[in-house]
Parts: structure tokens; sequence; C-alpha cells
């Protein structure tokens, strides 16, 4: 059986909407994007070189994945980009149709879930919506918390939760990357 990880970057306040891009997520006239871009390079390095993640395939919601599709494949030839054309992505949308632009892309509904996380490891980058629907299903929660206070934006947990940590690393640029795994909760 597989695991369902959450990456997310969040704020103190919880806000996670377009750390990346000043034009990244401009719903309900967010004004913040790009927000983590200046405490990244620290913590992202950490995250992606962890040598103990195991492989696992793109587990997105349809706004992320449209975002990601939009900007990745035209991005100069980088490590990165050529990992996520080569990964396996899930997206999950009820409105999308297949064939997907982005290479190894399948739309599947959230119903599939459960049958994807028997089969393979999952990992989730963004995708809000996504994790409010899933919660249930979620193995492992990886937040790299930037000490910034915004104020307002989409949050990345909107229903109760509790959560157990169980490693946490403090980067030089401020950034928590707090490893928290849904606690057993009686």
């Amino acid at each position: 059986m597989g695991r369902v990880v959450v990456l997310c970057n969040v704020t103190l306040d919880g806000v996670m909407q377009a750390p990346g891009r000043v034009d990244e997520d401009t719903r309900d006239g967010f004004r913040y994007g790009g927000w983590a871009t200046p405490y990244s390079q620290d913590a992202m390095g950490r995250v992606l070189a962890d040598d103990g993640a195991e492989p696992a395939a793109l587990l997105l919601g349809r706004v992320t994945f449209e975002d990601f599709a939009e900007f990745w494949p035209k991005q100069p030839p980088n490590p990165y980009t050529e990992a996520l054309d080569r990964q396996r992505k899930y997206v999950v949308s009820s409105t999308l149709a297949e064939p997907l632009s982005w290479a190894n892309s399948t739309v599947v509904g959230v119903e599939d879930v459960a049958k994807l996380k028997q089969e393979q490891n999952l990992l989730i980058l963004g995708s809000g919506v996504l994790i409010d629907s899933i919660q249930d299903q979620i193995d492992e929660y990886k937040l790299l918390i930037h000490p910034l206070v915004l104020g307002s934006g989409r949050r990345l947990l909107t229903t109760h939760r509790a959560l157990e940590l169980t490693d946490s690393v403090t980067t030089t640029t401020g950034v928590i990357i707090a490893t928290y795994r849904p606690a057993i909760e009686g």
C-alpha cells in the first residue's frame, strides 16, 4: 500500500495561495503572489535533496495542474522541469477531459484516490481544495512554514484536523520544514 504525502508552502497564518509567482493564482483578488520566493532557496533545496523520500506520482487538483502545465513545460531545460515532465501525474477533476497537454498526465475522480493509493505513493503539491476533499486519505503533511503573515488568501486546511509533529528542521532563511501525520484522536 502506498502513502499520500502533502508538500506545501504555507505562511504562519496558514495561507498557501500563490507561493511561487506574482501571477500564479490571483483568485479573490489575491495580491501577494510569489511570497515564498525570498525564503525558498535553502528550504526547497533541503526538501528536494531528501534522500529518504520515496518515489511518488503527483496527485494534483485541477487549478494546480493547469498552472503547472502552463508554466513548467515552457521553462528552459533544467533538471526540475525534466523530472516533472517524466513523472506520472494524476489530476483530480470533474471538468477536464483527456488527452491532457502535459506528458504523463491522466484525469481521475476523487473516488479513484483510494485505489491509486493502494498501488503507489502519491505526492500532492498545492491543490488546497483536493487536500480538503481527501483528508482521510492523507498520511503525511510536509509543510514549509514561512516566517510571514499575509492576512488574506486561501488557507491550507479549512476543516478540523488534529496533527502530530514527527520532525522539524529550521532553514537559514527562517522557514521551518515541519512534518506531521494525522493524530489518532480519542
